[in-house]
């Protein structure tokens, strides 16, 4: 019966599926940005090969200049189960795509030109050129409008200019753009540290530190922070992205735009939604009195919407997520974000319509408990 009614009218139905269609593109197309923005933030993190961490407590993401001693790395070498610690430089600098001309901004990553720091092939296939002055490595992820540069180097060897300086690219490697940096290059601590004359060569951004085989991170964390000054802060690697997903969450606006988003998509499928039902039954009212003069009980008539409310909400879902795939490629083509459809956003998406629907019809059922069959007929 639920099916038949919906199908009736059908003008009706298209707009109610094209009302939570456009309500699911927004959830998913917001959720799947906000994820996009804490798995980029987190792109740099998760390749360190080291269980724990040392930063200043001044520092807020990887683009923020809170630099401290390298001797905490010295006073941490001391604790029995560290196997080694090194220091990662995170810096800027305008890059000339050397096609064209055109400056961009481009993130500077700067560790020890040794193998195993980074959990990137690229990387530690290129670690001889790593070592040589006046060479970095190229990540190939990075925007188109830093230059072909993989495809130059199948050239022939390949100098570039950035930061006032010319440099050779040794290699590329694959990390990814995010939110706040459009490409990156890796160099060794040698190289910014000539290149970057201004800087005060005592100081580092990050300390890696790798534990020997079997140790507790957090049991030696415990014990790093006990003996080291409280200028800088231990943290696990894990630790790190959540302090890293956090501020990005609840510190910048970024966050509070993508929650709204979702919000707007439950606001808006709700309301399609709502106005289909409510119509129905208005427009049903004389038949559902009938029903409830022959006895059928508003439980009953309360299942019979709600069914409608789930099959809109499957109905108007599928085609939802169909576009949002599309609106992904879009967008990844675009900004080279890492936008993937996840199956648990996929389900929470639904989970969210069907409540959306459910709570909608719930609402217009109102309009038929109030209604009396003796006024009707």
């Amino acid at each position: 019966m639920a099916w038949r009614q919906l199908v009736k009218e059908k003008r009706r139905l298209m707009a109610a599926l094209a009302g939570i269609a456009f309500a699911v593109i927004l959830m998913l197309v917001q959720l799947g940005f906000e994820q996009a923005l804490f798995k980029s933030v987190g792109l740099l993190y998760r390749r360190m090969n080291a269980e724990l961490v040392l930063i200043s407590p001044k520092y807020r993401n990887a683009n923020s200049n809170s630099p401290f001693t390298l001797r905490r790395l010295d006073q941490a070498m001391g604790v029995r189960e560290v196997e080694w610690a090194a220091p990662m430089y995170l810096s800027g600098a305008p890059w000339t795509n050397p096609v064209d001309h055109i400056q961009r901004d481009i993130f500077i990553i700067a560790i020890p030109p040794q193998a195993g720091i980074l959990d990137l092939p690229g990387v530690n296939a290129h670690i001889a050129e790593l070592r040589r002055p006046s060479t970095v490595l190229f990540d190939s992820s990075s925007r188109p409008e830093f230059g072909p540069i993989a495809d130059l180097l199948t050239h022939g060897p390949l100098s570039v200019e950035f930061s006032g300086v010319t440099a050779r690219v040794g290699g590329t490697f694959q990390l990814g753009t995010s939110f706040a940096n459009d490409g990156n290059l890796i160099t060794s601590d040698a190289n910014l540290k000539t290149w970057k004359a201004d800087r005060d060569p005592s100081l580092m951004d990050i300390g890696m530190i790798k534990l020997k085989a079997g140790s507790d991170p957090q049991i030696v964390r415990k014990e790093l922070q006990a003996i080291l000054p409280n200028d800088v802060l231990v943290l696990t690697r894990e630790e790190l992205l959540e302090r890293e997903e956090t501020f990005w969450a609840s510190s910048t606006p970024i966050g509070f735009v993508f929650r709204l988003g979702l919000l707007m998509g439950l606001i808006v499928g709700s309301v399609v939604v709502y106005q289909i039902l409510y119509n129905d039954v208005s427009e049903h009212l004389a038949e559902y009195a009938t029903l409830k003069a022959m006895g059928y009980t508003d439980r009953f008539l309360f299942g019979l919407v709600i069914q409608e409310s789930l099959i809109l909400s499957i109905l108007g879902f599928l085609p939802g997520l169909v576009l949002s795939q599309v609106v992904y490629t879009i967008a990844y083509r675009a900004t080279l974000l890492p936008l993937r459809m996840d199956p648990i956003r996929v389900t929470v998406v639904y989970l969210l319509t069907a409540g959306m629907c459910v709570f909608s019809g719930a609402l217009a059922m109102r309009r038929l408990r109030l209604a009396d069959p003796a006024e009707i007929f």
